[in-house]
């Protein structure tokens, strides 16, 4: 315990943020990190996965990891929070119930217009190729295939007409 005492404690203290929406961006960026992004992952192959991170120890300077299947899928798992366990809780006039019960109240009093809610949008499938073009669904058939008058007629429209 005296060894403490002796040792020059430094404590450091950043500058207070330059304001309410810098907060914000902060706290946006570390409560909706994610554990490992892709980019940082550099190779997979049949035994092991291997990816680039900073090591402070050594003034921040990128280096590469290459560790099995297994311990990759351990460490990333320590990342996922448990049953029941949320990242951010609002309390207060954030709670979901004090908006269920006071919101429209609130709303009122100062003037404000609620929004209306959209319907949502009906599910449009892309396309598996380009992923850019909207699907329409023409037809559909049972699992045994087309009937014969599709059949026929797809046939019909397929077939090189003659010039003559």
């Amino acid at each position: 315990r005296q060894s403490l005492w002796e040792k020059p404690w430094v404590v450091y203290a950043k500058k207070p943020f330059g304001s309410p929406k810098s907060v914000v961006e902060y706290l946006g960026r570390y409560t909706h990190k994610i554990a490992i992004s892709n980019q940082r992952i550099r190779k997979i192959d049949a035994e092991t996965v291997t990816f680039s991170y900073k090591d402070y120890r050594q003034k921040g300077i990128k280096k590469q990891m290459v560790l099995s299947h297994a311990e990759f899928i351990r460490r990333f798992a320590m990342h996922i929070l448990s049953k029941r366990f949320v990242k951010i809780r609002h309390y207060g006039f954030l709670s979901s119930t004090w908006k269920r019960i006071k919101l429209k109240n609130l709303q009122q009093k100062l003037g404000i217009q609620p929004k209306e809610k959209l319907p949502p949008k009906a599910f449009q499938p892309k396309c598996s190729c380009c992923k850019v073009g909207n699907l329409v669904t023409i037809a559909t058939f049972d699992l045994r295939g087309p009937p014969q008058w599709f059949l026929e007629m797809s046939q019909n429209l397929s077939a090189p007409k003659s010039a003559f």
